[in-house]
């Protein structure tokens, strides 16, 4: 394991719930292409806060790197609705020109 990985598994003790910590940990597994602990964080992330706009993006393309593409779109379309209720217009472009990406 790395070196950035055990800092954030120590300060997830903690605080488990922390969705910076939980989406900085999962970008760090797809970085060394643990997709399964990539993805495990970034629905923990979900599942303690649904409004958390930037896992959508990042855990709809590792959806889609492993062939959920249904899954995924499901993810970026979740996602739209969280980002235009928060209205961040930028990551509902992010999550829009994704879901496009698939769809078209």
């Amino acid at each position: 394991m790395n070196g950035r990985i055990e800092k954030l598994h120590e300060f997830l003790k903690a605080t488990p719930n922390d969705c910076f910590l939980n989406h900085a940990l999962a970008l760090e597994y797809v970085k060394q292409g643990d997709e399964a602990n990539a993805r495990r964080y970034f629905e923990n992330n979900l599942n303690n806060d649904a409004g958390y706009v930037a896992t959508y993006y990042h855990l709809g393309k590792l959806l889609e790197r492993i062939g959920e593409q249904n899954t995924a779109i499901s993810i970026y379309e979740k996602g739209m609705e969280q980002a235009k209720a928060a209205k961040d217009m930028h990551s509902y472009s992010e999550l829009q020109a994704a879901h496009e990406d698939l769809v078209d």
